[in-house]
């Protein structure tokens, strides 16, 4: 790499000094599937065992009742993360009786999508409106589309403000090709998932479907997209102009979404509201400005009050291979990319970029490890391989630079260096781990494979049984959610309709 930014890099990373570098956190939030002994999607109830899904702080549902959410604290190692992420998945499998979750980001083999289950949070009026966004989140995208998971990176360093977090999501969103291609894990998919529908997916063994050079099919044009939100430019050059972005978004009636209406001809509730976005959480993509909330507070309103406080990486695949979803050298490996994205420098973006960027991301996610691939960058066309390796090269040399000011000779440098030998092996990355082992010894068949390595992971956690201290500290945790439930639902007094109307007014958005 030119030695100027070499220098530039190492020495921005230098500026942060070691007390701020110490003071980086990590969390994760993985979605997984619950399944049958069969590797279908199970129809049961959420578990009562693991408390609820309304108030649980670390066992929730996304969107399907039968789609777990797992959810760690803030940590300041990967180490302390994973152990966490470990005793929550160790507690959860020995919690089920004849279920397992499915490692794989792509959905096992689903019921007709109008049986999939949306998740369920009791009478309260808070628990109402997540069923019922999750309804129209159905009714705008299809049920199983919303049953593909993923790992949410949640990553902070103290000191920054708003514009230091603003240029990092521009390169990030520059530079994410990088992680499709090293850590996508969903180059097929179950027939059932794509039946029905138009497709460009090539058959590839029995019941299956995918593409011979993909990456990450849950990141292409089968995964979570939208043609009304493709029609949204969102400006990353600021917090006003990404807030005011979403404020229009959330506010303006979406002609297709107006003529379905809040309610159906039965009177029920289908929708939270007409708007191209329902809430906040309904925009899609690959990484996030956040802030935590207060209770009943609107998440633009938060931020543009008291600024960002983390972003949430939302564009990593389930490792199947990993028992987990993900291993500590790739957390590693996210800080130093974090980094990067970072300390380089970050021009404003402009809606020609943003669409550029949006065909980078579906060609990698379809096509990533085909040679040749060419990618769009400014006026220029450039191979996927010279591009990746570049920012892997400066991310090299962020890792010693991070190594050295730290004192942990080896500890980011190592899982770099492996990311760049598997960036020049296109064969040893998890997408053609992921064919292979198909083809290999099972037939081609991605549910097949999927569920062999499910059950794998499912006879880890529950052959590891877990401290007393911790497995009760969980069952409190159920417990005591259960009972936060009961209480939410008893002190509703306001009628479901003045709860909605109050909490989507417009002025609510505003600081």
């Amino acid at each position: 790499m030119n030695p100027m930014r070499s220098d530039t890099l190492t020495g921005r990373l230098r500026s942060l000094g070691p007390a701020r570098l110490a003071g980086m956190r990590r969390g994760i939030e993985k979605e997984s599937l619950r399944v049958d002994t069969e590797g279908a999607l199970a129809l049961t109830p959420h578990p009562a065992a693991l408390g609820s899904a309304l108030t649980h702080p670390c066992i929730t549902t996304d969107f399907s009742e039968s789609q777990l959410e797992l959810i760690t604290g803030a940590h300041a190692s990967a180490e302390d993360c994973e152990r966490e992420l470990q005793q929550i998945h160790r507690f959860v499998a020995q919690s089920l009786t004849d279920e397992r979750l499915w490692v794989a980001s792509m959905p096992c083999r689903l019921p007709p999508d109008q049986t999939i289950p949306i998740g369920r949070y009791g009478s309260s009026n808070i628990g109402r409106a997540k069923s019922i966004y999750r309804m129209g989140l159905g009714l705008r995208y299809g049920r199983r589309m919303q049953t593909i998971c993923g790992i949410h990176y949640n990553w902070s360093l103290p000191g920054l403000d708003n514009d230091a977090y603003f240029g990092l999501i521009r390169n990030f969103r520059r530079h994410s090709f990088v992680l499709l291609r090293l850590f996508g894990a969903s180059p097929a998919v179950c027939g059932c998932f794509v039946e029905g529908r138009r497709h460009p997916l090539q058959p590839i063994g029995a019941g299956t479907y995918g593409l011979p050079w993909a990456t990450s099919l849950r990141m292409g044009q089968l995964g979570y997209q939208s043609d009304a939100q493709a029609a949204l430019n969102v400006s990353y050059n600021s917090l006003s102009s990404y807030a005011a972005s979403l404020h229009g978004a959330l506010t303006t009636p979406h002609p297709p979404y107006e003529a379905l209406g809040v309610r159906n001809l039965g009177g029920e509730y289908h929708q939270l509201a007409t708007s191209l976005l329902q809430i906040e959480n309904e925009f899609y993509g690959t990484i996030r400005p956040k802030r935590t909330i207060r209770s009943g507070e609107r998440p633009l309103h938060a931020l543009r009050e008291r600024g960002v406080e983390y972003v949430e990486v939302r564009c990593m695949d389930l490792d199947p291979f990993e028992p987990a979803g993900i291993a500590i050298p790739t957390m590693l490996f996210l800080d130093i990319f974090l980094l990067h994205c970072l300390l380089s420098d970050s021009p404003p973006d402009t809606p020609e970029e943003s669409v550029a960027l949006a065909r980078n991301q579906h060609q990698v996610a379809s096509h990533g490890r085909q040679d040749g691939l060419m990618l769009e960058c400014g006026t220029d066309r450039v191979a996927v391989e010279e591009w990746g390796a570049r920012v892997l090269d400066e991310c090299l040399v962020l890792a010693e630079a991070l190594d050295r000011e730290m004192r942990t000779p080896g500890r980011h440098q190592r899982p770099v260096e492996a990311a760049l030998q598997r960036w020049r092996d296109p064969a040893s990355l998890p997408s053609a781990r992921l064919l292979s082992a198909m083809a290999s010894d099972f037939g081609g068949s991605f549910k097949s494979l999927a569920l062999a390595l499910s059950e794998q992971a499912d006879s880890q956690w529950r052959g590891r049984p877990l401290e007393p201290e911790v497995f009760s500290r969980l069952t409190v945790a159920a417990e005591v959610s259960l009972r936060e439930q009961q209480r939410r639902e008893a002190a509703d007094t306001m009628p479901f309709e003045a709860y909605r109307e109050h909490y989507l007014a417009p002025e609510r958005l505003l600081p």
